[in-house]
């Protein structure tokens, strides 16, 4: 045990509480979506085991990615960003005209031996590591128009704007995300109103000539028309909410779903549903109570840091993951119309998993307790490097 604790603290750095919630949820997710994969594999004529050990095998790539992205200084992120979502256009362009249709979406596209890529998880976090940014290197001149104000909407509103193409439930998570950190980065009310404004005017556009603009309203006139007692649900919600009422509170059991065989995508977009048909209420609550935590996590480390961009990193981050969860779980629940956004560290999906443990993985390096004496010392010992030298070669 004395072994394993030094080993921990020696490569398990940052908030302990993340890291154990993050390996629960990792473990639930191989479990649930094991249990969810049948009928995929009978449709596909292979066995269940390639599913599970492929999944397996994503959710240690994320692990990986995750425990990578906490080992560097999170000042390190602000540069690539940068680079980031300057790669992020041409592939959220390419992924419209010619994106892979996978589970009835145009949201990614093929690369050689990695296999689907969904550049919009790349885009997300490429956007939010910019953002806050941005923001903590203006916080003297935030109400400056022309240097704080337009590169801000100009990058919300283009990359928001071309993931609204194929995917405008994305789209508006990251537009929500980025008012959040503009709000806690103090943008004055009346930026985040043209924040909101050029969402709308870009979401306007997307929805127009987007893929998904009719799927949209025609998901949204269900819900509407169902709380209205109108209409009956679609397929998906219905056995969604079959499976919830039947699981009870203590649930079937591990394995014994009942509906994995009917739900569309029981591993993906209604993983919720299952876990909570064969781990009852207290499964699923225990599962709400995760999330919670990571997020109180988040927060506090964004509380704890002692620089702006730390602080809206980590805030902005944190909100992000736990959005998207949030609003998979209330769409199985019935509390909202369907959005096909996946249950972060449980869904199936290598690239959610990949991007989801950068996310907390810098979200950790936050936590780390960087400080700035430590990173000023650096600096200094540089700069007197660089004095030295300059004045050697004067001599």
């Amino acid at each position: 045990m004395n072994k394993l604790k030094t080993w921990a603290d020696e490569n398990l750095q940052g908030d302990r509480v993340i890291w154990a919630v993050v390996f629960v949820l990792s473990m639930i997710s191989i479990l649930v979506v094991y249990s969810s994969i049948g009928t995929l594999a009978y449709k596909r004529a292979v066995s269940p085991e390639k599913y599970l050990l492929t999944h397996t095998m994503h959710v240690l790539i994320g692990l990986t990615a995750m425990w990578f992205a906490h080992r560097v200084d999170y000042r390190y992120y602000s540069r690539l960003s940068r680079i980031a979502l300057w790669i992020s256009v041409p592939l959220l362009i390419y992924t419209f005209t010619n994106g892979s249709t996978i589970n009835d979406a145009a949201r990614w596209i093929q690369i050689p031996i990695i296999g689907s890529f969904q550049p919009s998880d790349f885009a997300s976090l490429a956007l939010i590591v910019n953002l806050a940014s941005m923001l903590s290197k203006r916080q003297q001149n935030i109400d400056d128009i022309k240097e704080s104000l337009i590169p801000i909407l100009f990058w919300c509103g283009i990359i928001c704007g071309l993931i609204a193409l194929t995917n405008m439930s994305t789209a508006v998570l990251l537009l929500m995300t980025c008012m959040l950190i503009m709000f806690i980065g103090r943008v004055p009310s009346k930026y985040l109103a043209m924040l909101l404004f050029v969402g709308v005017l870009f979401g306007s556009l997307a929805f127009k000539f987007g893929v998904r603009g009719g799927t949209v309203v025609t998901r949204i006139t269900d819900f509407v028309e169902y709380v209205k007692g109108e209409k009956e649900l679609p397929f998906q919600a219905k056995h969604a909410h079959i499976a919830v009422a039947t699981g009870g509170v203590t649930g079937k059991g591990p394995g014994n779903s009942d509906q994995r065989n009917i739900l569309p995508h029981p591993y993906s977009d209604f993983v919720y549903a299952i876990l909570i048909e064969e781990y009852g209420m207290i499964g699923g609550v225990v599962v709400l109570i995760l999330y919670l935590v990571l997020l109180h996590r988040g927060m506090k480390a964004a509380y704890n840091s002692e620089r702006a961009f730390a602080g809206l990193l980590s805030a902005g981050l944190s909100f992000d993951i736990v959005c998207q969860a949030m609003i998979n779980m209330g769409v199985v629940v019935g509390l909202g119309p369907i959005t096909g956004q996946t249950l972060p560290l449980i869904s199936m999906g290598g690239t959610s998993m990949v991007f989801t443990g950068l996310s907390l993985g810098i979200i950790l390096s936050v936590s780390r307790g960087e400080r700035d004496e430590t990173w000023s010392q650096k600096t200094i010992k540089t700069d007197e490097r660089e004095g030295k030298n300059v004045e050697a070669k004067a001599a």
